[in-house]
């Protein structure tokens, strides 16, 4: 119920997807939301958290080859030449959609954890033709578990299926893993704050993603460190 009062609360961004992009993802994630997930509490995704950090760096190979200025950042004119060479059918409007979807913080470039964020969606989103061959192209049988973990946690997250995370959900979840400890809502609130990017009281798909690479450990600052090492 917590949910859906938060859903009321921002119904451009709850009931009223921006893109067709974002539509598409609620509608995937709602679907999958069908089958239920197998976590079964938040602390069995951290204790994952190495083995996460450890597969989802390996989409390095694949970031790099869309980066052709080799500048730390894929702009929209590389993903739409690099889609071209890749021969994967996307229409303008989708890989427009994508873009904004995946330049989360709007900078006009995809960062690495970014990326990460992209190939996330073309998971989600795979029964769509287009999207299989994609994930066959870029390298993502070899991530599919991990991509798969991803999905299954924000599907235990959002306890009533709407496609989004409210806050009231993330104080349920956060406390069915520590029940009896006085600090689990201050660690419940901050979990959801870093994952509700926009501020409007719920957090989709593409925002906790977003989180979660920090969660995880990656973000620009590591990156940066690792180029120059």
């Amino acid at each position: 119920m917590g949910g859906t009062l938060g859903k009321s609360e921002s119904p451009r961004k709850g009931s009223m997807p921006e893109t067709k992009l974002e539509a598409k993802m609620v509608e995937a994630m709602q679907r999958r939301e069908s089958q239920g997930s197998s976590v079964k509490s938040f602390n069995t995704i951290i204790l994952k958290f190495p083995k996460i950090d450890e597969s989802l760096r390996k989409c390095k190979a694949i970031f790099e080859p869309f980066d052709g200025d080799s500048n730390g950042a894929i702009d929209q004119e590389e993903l739409k030449k690099c889609f071209s060479k890749l021969e994967i059918s996307f229409s303008e409007e989708e890989i427009n959609d994508l873009f904004e979807a995946c330049d989360i913080n709007e900078d006009m470039g995809m960062k690495f954890n970014e990326f990460i964020v992209l190939l996330c969606v073309v998971y989600l989103l795979k029964n769509d033709p287009a999207a299989l061959h994609a994930k066959s192209r870029i390298g993502m049988p070899k991530l599919e578990g991990t991509f798969e973990t991803l999905v299954d946690t924000f599907v235990f997250l959002d306890k009533n299926k709407d496609g989004y995370v409210s806050k009231n959900e993330m104080v349920q979840a956060i406390n069915e893993t520590t029940s009896g400890e006085r600090s689990s809502g201050r660690i419940a609130m901050k979990r959801f704050e870093e994952m509700d990017w926009d501020k409007n009281g719920m957090a989709n798909f593409k925002e906790f993603l977003f989180a979660f690479t920090r969660w995880v450990g990656i973000n620009e600052v590591d990156d940066e460190e690792n180029d120059e090492a």
